[in-house]
């Protein structure tokens, strides 16, 4: 969608920007309490909470400044009104150290707290807000030294940032004097982003959310409503020509949908295997949106650049994060889309190929079949069912793992909450190699905090407790095939060996990609009698080498033999083999079997791979004659 070159273009212009933030300036302050608590208290009998760890950090629009700040344009001012408390000289002290222009922050002595955001946290659970300063009244001259500076700004600035998310900092005489100004310069960059009064304004540049775009269109939406992306869309096109300005409608892990003179575009969200803390994306996503607007990018792109740096603030914990050019671009060289989460989530919007079970998850048009001259398999779910019920010997084992010592005796809270974060993850990474797995369970263990660090085992630790586990149940799986008690077809997927066979015939060279170990992967091969099939090789995890990664394998294949797109066929019921295939342009088939009775459809399965880029889905391949016809047409 756009390259690492544009994007560095792009940031090299970035130094050259000066801009101003206009809105509530904030301080987010972090509480983090001691489990045990604190002592009884003399005076009421109740026992006190203890603050373990405290911070303070920049939140609302001084958070959008820190944003800035780490993308290092050429200026940066602050426009907006603190207290005279401890609050506002924190805050102050923070833009310093920033080198933030204050010259547009006014103190206000009288009835005038400094905002900000107290977020108490216990076990990772947070608690409701302490909100201060959201009752504030800003004086007469308050209000005219802020419009004054205001209009400085947008006179002498590359773009002007607008921002709201305390109710009671606007009123209806200031909107109209802002408005006013908008429309005396109507040919600067103002963008606004406006929590409670976005349909005040007019002549701006216009960031929102979903519920919000819906109303400013006329729809009346709850809370927790859901809007289709294709109603977005409209909504999108309906706004800009409203201004003929760029409209950015932010949909969380859904991406963004931009519009412009162009038409509009829809960014899709990105894939984050780890724990994510979505407080501060937004603010990250506006500041990428108006510096890159600023260096003359098209809405499409700041959308792209904006939706890579808000996935880099969502996974720092803890934190109104920020996001920096290494950061965004290290995202950008391999970013992993989510793909049609509307149809991945419902099974009613399914389109079939006519007469089959097989199902469309793209344009026919944008697939060109009959080229296929490669073709990459997975193994385990895909051909083979040896290793059918892995996530539930990992699930324990990590659960375990994290728990450690209290595993037995931790509260049903707890347990249950440490359960889901296990089953999260597993669902997320199911396809990569085993160890990188075990290195999530690392990062997990640490997290909870329950095992002493000193003895948190590394990933070939966990990695042993889990194979062992795992083996125990394949090689007595394997007993009873070499005893002929159970046979190839119990232990594979129905079609899939007849569908390599057809394959090979076709004069497709074949491959085995596996994320279990190389010797695991060949011996199971081996053993049900198709391994030679692979005349293109047989690959599996060796260490953590990056080179026997499914995505170093597919990046060879294209390269070697200097293929074109759909020249290659990936097959998987994993999210990993799709995205690779998605981002190199092959035919992604994803195999959303029910691995115990080994045919018909997993539904958790298909929603994984269709949020993974999969552009058909079959249940098994029992689908071949069709399967044939349309890949080989």
């Amino acid at each position: 969608m756009i390259t690492t070159e544009r994007i560095n273009d792009i940031f090299d212009k970035i130094g050259n920007i000066s801009i101003t933030v206009f809105g509530e300036l904030c301080l987010d302050a972090y509480w983090i309490l001691n489990p045990e608590g604190g002592e009884i208290s003399v005076e009421t009998g109740l026992k006190a909470n203890t603050v373990q760890k405290h911070y303070y950090t920049l939140g609302a629009s001084s958070n959008i400044i820190a944003n800035l700040a780490a993308l290092k344009p050429k200026k940066i001012s602050g426009i907006g009104v603190i207290g005279n408390d401890i609050f506002g000289r924190e805050l102050s002290r923070k833009f310093d150290q920033l080198n933030i222009n204050c010259d547009g922050i006014i103190i206000q002595d009288e009835n005038f707290d400094t905002a900000v955001y107290g977020k108490t946290y216990l076990s990772d659970n947070e608690f409701p807000r302490m909100d201060f300063g959201f009752f504030n009244k800003k004086t007469i001259q308050t209000d005219k030294l802020l419009l004054s500076n205001l209009k400085k700004a947008i006179q002498t600035d590359d773009i002007v940032i607008i921002n709201q998310q305390v109710p009671s900092s606007f009123d209806e005489e200031f909107i109209k004097e802002l408005n006013a100004i908008f429309d005396e310069f109507d040919d600067k960059l103002i963008l606004l982003d406006s929590r409670h009064y976005s349909s005040k304004f007019k002549n701006i540049i216009r960031k929102t959310n979903s519920l919000e775009a819906a109303r400013l269109n006329g729809q009346k939406v709850e809370f927790n409503d859901v809007i289709p992306t294709n109603s977005l869309k409209k909504y999108a096109s309906a706004l800009f020509e409203q201004s003929n300005k760029p409209v950015f409608i932010t949909q969380g892990a859904k991406g963004i949908i931009a519009a412009d003179k162009n038409g509009n575009y829809e960014v899709p969200g990105i894939q984050i295997i780890g724990k994510t803390d979505t407080v501060g994306c937004g603010d990250t996503a506006l500041s990428v949106l108006a510096l890159t607007l600023a260096t003359g990018a098209t809405a499409c792109e700041a959308a792209i650049i904006a939706n890579f740096a808000a996935s880099v603030t969502a996974q720092k914990l803890f934190q109104t994060g920020t996001a920096n050019f290494d950061e965004i671009l290290k995202v950008a060289e391999n970013v992993d889309y989510i793909y049609s989460p509307e149809l991945a989530t419902d099974i009613r919007k399914a389109v079939y190929i006519k007469g089959s079970d097989i199902e469309m998850c793209c344009e026919e048009s944008s697939l060109h079949f009959g080229k296929i001259k490669h073709a990459v398999f997975d193994h385990d779910g895909t051909i083979s069912t040896l290793r059918q019920g892995w996530e539930a010997i990992m699930e324990p084992v990590m659960i375990k793992a994290v728990l450690g010592d209290k595993y037995s005796s931790a509260g049903e809270t707890i347990y249950h909450r440490v359960c889901r974060r296990v089953r999260e993850y597993i669902d997320k990474s199911t396809g990569i190699e085993t160890v990188k797995q075990m290195q999530g369970l690392v990062e997990m263990v640490r997290e909870f905090s329950f095992v002493p660090q000193n003895q948190i085992l590394d990933k070939w630790g966990y990695k042993k407790i889990y194979n062992d586990a795992l083996l125990e149940m394949v090689n007595k799986r394997i007993e009873k095939f070499r005893d002929k008690q159970l046979d190839l077809y119990d232990f594979t997927i129905k079609g899939s060996v007849d569908f390599l066979k057809f394959l090979q015939n076709k004069g497709v060279t074949l491959y085995l990609a596996s994320g279990t170990d190389y010797d695991d992967v060949v011996s199971e091969a081996k053993i049900l009698g198709y391994a030679e099939l692979f005349n293109g090789g047989i690959y599996g995890a060796v260490g953590d080498d990056e080179k026997f990664s499914k995505r170093t394998i597919i990046k060879k294949i294209i390269a070697d033999h200097g293929l074109q797109g759909t020249e290659l066929l990936v097959v998987g019921d994993g999210p990993v083999e799709m995205r690779e295939c998605r981002r190199k342009d092959g035919i992604a088939l994803g195999i959303a079997s029910d691995e115990v009775r080994r045919y018909s459809l997993n539904t958790e399965k298909r929603g994984r791979l269709i949020k993974a880029g999969a552009h058909l889905i079959i249940p098994d391949f029992s689908q071949f004659e069709n399967l044939k016809k349309l890949l080989f047409a």
